[in-house]
């Protein structure tokens, strides 16, 4: 359980603060079967980092972002309000029990619902069962990554070359040797490199202002022909998820180009299901390649895959936006291609393999050092699109407590990520119903669909005016729209 924090939310704020996040996300895709359809790229990431502002250009050296803004503003409280209520626990018990007990959440669901100032549990039903819990698992993902990596940091993209033409080497000598002349003449072609790094946003606005530095670079070196490699060797282990090719999920590659997207959808947004590549780094390297010959370079031959010389000079990067940013945007659209890049990227900050095994040993291994309750969690992806993958109601709702603690600013983007009930993100359709109204644009929560499983974990501003954290989980639902449904009822009676 986390130490007691004395501070107090206020309902009045958590309205302002919860309409103006209305306001700012709009352009939500419907739900689909299985998965979801995710607002457009605009509502999540666009410049937008809880309300923080994080500079587009990237000379040389990012500049760090600042941190997320917290979710609610913090007020003065009177006295009498800064324990909960006494008789909060019973009413949740008389109110969330019946709830829990509806057939269109299976037979065992499992619920958590705690105090965010104080840690405690308020009300707990199987709080402590390793359950699947689908997308809420990027809670977990984003929480691991943030306290691993930082806010601020960002992830790069590069063209390097080892080749001493593109380093502007001068060799000299007076040497009669004829093979020496013809290479000094640059009849070779320079053979440059894109390195992927592992930022699933790359796009191809992104890609084309790399490939005019890249140019840049090599015509002030007199380089007027490239012969142009890849380096996928990021990332180690199969790159195909366990279930396989599937509209949710490009294959997790190191490089890519527009998250694989095989329709419109890569132009100018991402979230939701779309036809993917088979070849997400080859793809990504022809367009770049494409955009070479558009800025006067000639390349010669196909790019081809081959890791980068351990000597190479850089000659041009583009950087992610920072990891506030990619966490806020992985959890309104639930993105499963951003949450397999952040579980990789923490994993090379822990010296592991960047593959799913090494993601999971390093995301269990940083909530564990951060005491959190991992007894039972089975993490095998960072997306949630894994049916093995397990973690407790418990667990949620501690790490939205840990996200929302003032000592802890780096992980607020936790909390300014998730979608606002009834406007934005994967809940922009959800909240309609008589029994659910009241949730709308007071509840900001992560949603998880799978075949016969769905889940719903986020934060309410509650009675008395408490930030209180809340995770249901259910498997063998008999239908997705009915259990959402469901879900959407037991936490919309925590607003009252």
């Amino acid at each position: 359980m986390l130490e007691p924090k004395v501070w107090q939310l206020t309902a009045g704020s958590a309205v302002l603060g919860l309409v103006l996040a209305a306001g700012a996300v709009a352009l939500a895709g419907p739900w689909d079967s299985g998965q979801r359809k995710a607002e457009r790229d605009w509502a999540a990431a666009q410049g937008r980092t809880g309300g923080a502002h994080h500079p587009g250009g990237h000379p040389g050296k990012p500049a760090p972002a600042p941190s997320a803004a917290g979710v609610l503003d913090e007020l003065a409280p009177p006295v009498e309000s800064l324990s909960a209520p006494a008789d909060l626990p019973d009413g949740l018990r008389k109110t969330l029990g019946p709830l829990l007990e509806s057939p269109d959440l299976g037979p065992e669901p499992a619920a958590s619902v705690v105090d965010v100032a104080t840690g405690k549990q308020l009300f707990g039903e199987r709080a402590d069962r390793p359950m699947a819990p689908a997308s809420t698992i990027k809670i977990a993902t984003a929480v691991a990554a943030l306290s691993a990596l930082g806010p601020d940091h960002r992830i790069g993209t590069t063209v390097v070359t080892a080749d001493d033409k593109a380093k502007g080497d001068d060799k000299g000598g007076d040497e009669d040797d004829s093979e020496g002349d013809d290479k000094a003449k640059g009849d070779d072609p320079t053979e440059i490199t894109l390195v992927g790094g592992g930022d699933a946003t790359l796009d191809r606005k992104r890609l084309r202002a790399l490939a005019e530095d890249t140019a840049r670079a090599l015509r002030d070196r007199g380089v007027h022909e490239v012969a142009l490699r890849f380096d996928v060797s990021l990332y180690s282990g199969p790159r195909e998820h366990p279930i396989g090719p599937n509209d949710n999920i490009a294959p997790v590659t190191a490089l890519m180009n527009g998250q694989g997207r095989l329709d419109d959808s890569a132009r100018d947004s991402f979230g939701g299901p779309a036809p993917r590549s088979g070849d997400p780094a080859g793809d990504a390297a022809d367009v770049f390649a494409d955009l070479l010959r558009d800025r006067g370079l000639k390349t010669s031959g196909p790019p081809a895959m081959r890791k980068a010389p351990k000597d190479a000079d850089r000659l041009a990067v583009t950087y992610s936006r920072p990891v506030s940013a990619l966490v806020e945007r992985m959890l309104t659209n639930s993105d499963n291609d951003i949450a397999e890049s952040l579980v990789r990227q923490t994993a090379i900050k822990a010296g592991r393999p960047a593959s799913f095994a090494g993601a999971q040993q390093a995301v269990q291994a940083e909530l564990k050092e951060q005491k959190l309750p991992v007894g039972g969690a089975l993490l095998r992806d960072g997306s949630g699109l894994n049916r093995h993958d397990r973690i407790t109601s418990g667990l949620l709702t501690a790490l939205l407590a840990r996200a929302a603690d003032p000592d802890r600013p780096e992980l607020r983007p936790v909390l300014t990520g998730l979608p606002v009930a009834g406007f934005s993100g994967t809940l922009q359709g959800r909240y309609t119903d008589a029994d659910a109204i009241t949730g709308s644009g007071m509840i900001r929560a992560k949603t998880g669909t799978l075949t016969g499983v769905n889940s719903l974990a986020g934060t309410v501003v509650g009675p008395g005016g408490r930030l209180l954290a809340f995770a249901f989980l259910a498997e063998k639902a008999p239908g997705p729209d009915t259990a959402q449904r469901a879900l959407d009822h037991l936490s919309a009676e925590l607003t009252s």
